[in-house]
């Protein structure tokens, strides 16, 4: 129940910006947006079975990651029933300064995996930027680390990323 009540507290505080990056980050072929509102609630519901926040870092970090499964999950699923039309390649320097209006989320998602095995903690900065929207100061506090290392190592993975995603 602990769990159940800790999860509806933080929603609220969260759910505005999470919607704006599902808007902002899940686009169809034909660039119209998806109800980012659907997004959210399925992201939410992958949320209700985690444990115990310890407050909004703690839980926008959870957050970060059920939205980076929800949005790559649909663009596949999507993708699956298109065979692919239309998806276009862009970079993630460009996505993330908002100039893209196409995204290929599955490249990033492949992208991130193959970061996660060379350097994990890189890889978690890029998917709570990336897929939570925190700031850099939010990130050093839910990885207990100095902001310095978030943006040294957020600086970093982005280039790596950038390569892999040919930018």
């Amino acid at each position: 129940m602990a769990n159940s009540s800790s999860t509806e507290a933080l929603l609220p505080l969260v759910y505005e910006e999470l919607r704006a990056l599902a808007s902002r980050y899940y686009l169809s072929a034909s660039g119209a947006s998806v109800a980012p509102t659907s997004i959210v609630h399925e992201a939410f519901l992958k949320l209700a079975g985690k444990g115990h926040f310890t407050g909004e870092e703690h839980f926008a970090a959870v957050a970060a990651t059920a939205m980076r499964q929800v949005l790559v999950d649909r663009v596949r699923r999507e993708k699956a029933a298109r065979r692919g039309g239309g998806w276009e390649r862009v970079s993630l320097s460009l996505a993330l300064e908002g100039a893209a209006e196409q995204l290929d989320l599955e490249a990033v998602d492949a992208a991130l995996s193959k970061l996660q095995a060379l350097d994990a903690r890189q890889a978690r900065i890029v998917e709570l930027r990336f897929f939570g929207g925190l700031t850099v100061l939010q990130v050093s506090k839910a990885l207990e680390v100095s902001t310095s290392t978030v943006e040294k190592e957020w600086r970093s993975a982005r280039a790596w990323l950038s390569a892999q995603l040919g930018a």
